[in-house]
């Protein structure tokens, strides 16, 4: 299933694409993409409607975050051994874990704000991983049945905040906008194999980013493992699982954005995002 969220700011409701890709409007049978509705039980009440009986949305739309409610903004670091390379850092022996605050998350293509000041605001395309079953100290062979689906991600993070102002990564990674999510939130079933999924970015019609998630370290069952022995995993929280070579810093000499630009990433069978650069 390709579920979504879609309609204006603070007033989202929870839609699904039929096999014939319209959009159709799930908010007489569920309250929103998030919590419950994203535990095994809940998909399997979705999967069981008969889409045909829905709503249909017409017309021109705003595509949301694909998930409300998230609880946790999970990041992973340095995750792909070439992007790894390209900023001269080492191989990590353990993921490397940061945050995005949730007050970060917007859709996939609204808006995004360059902060006041900033010099450095850079991209970042990622595999998201959305919790449905709830756990902690998940064995590696079913680490995969805690997830509810995957999404794309733009990590975006302003480098001087994040690696030159001291402190931790945090502050460069969560500015408002700094998390696009979505469109959709595609359910585990429909993933073969998140490790064998192709992966790009572009600024203004310039590839810097042609990637695979077969380049990462640590697998999406090694990463939910990893983070289940320091944290419980809940319904609705987001794993973002690094990115592949290309980004802004790793450039020659480095590539960061500005207002007026505009920036397209997707991720093979995941969808595509599209955002403009404007001032905060």
């Amino acid at each position: 299933m390709k579920l979504l969220r879609y309609g204006p700011h603070g007033a989202e409701k929870p839609g699904i694409l039929d096999a014939d890709g319209s959009l159709r409007d799930l908010s007489g049978d569920i309250d929103d993409i998030a919590n419950e509705t994203l535990t095994p039980e809940g998909l399997e009440r979705i999967r069981a409607l008969d889409l045909a009986r829905l709503p249909k949305v017409e017309g021109e739309v705003r595509i949301a975050p694909c998930v409300g409610g998230i609880g946790k903004f999970i990041c992973i670091g340095l995750n792909y051994a070439d992007h790894a390379a390209e900023t001269g850092a080492d191989i990590p022996k353990e993921p490397v874990v940061f945050g995005k605050w949730t007050s970060a998350v917007c859709g996939p293509n609204d808006d995004t704000l360059i902060p006041c000041g900033s010099a450095k605001t850079d991209w970042e395309v990622e595999l998201g991983v959305v919790i449905g079953k709830p756990g902690r100290y998940i064995e590696p062979r079913d680490a995969l049945d805690h997830v509810a689906g995957y999404c794309v991600v733009n990590d975006i993070s302003e480098r001087e905040y994040q690696l030159e102002r001291g402190g931790t990564w945090d502050k460069g990674k969560g500015c408002d906008t700094f998390g696009p999510i979505g469109p959709w939130l595609v359910t585990r079933d429909e993933v073969a194999d998140p490790q064998q999924l192709s992966m790009w970015l572009d600024v203004d019609g310039h590839r810097y980013q042609d990637g695979s998630t077969r380049t990462m370290i640590f697998s999406v069952a090694e990463i939910i493992t990893y983070l289940s022995r320091f944290m419980s995993l809940q319904p609705g929280d987001l794993i973002s699982t690094g990115t592949p070579p290309g980004v802004g810093m790793g450039q020659r000499p480095p590539v960061y954005l500005r207002p007026g630009q505009e920036v397209r990433l997707g991720i093979e069978g995941l969808g595509e995002q599209r955002q403009r650069t404007v001032s905060a």
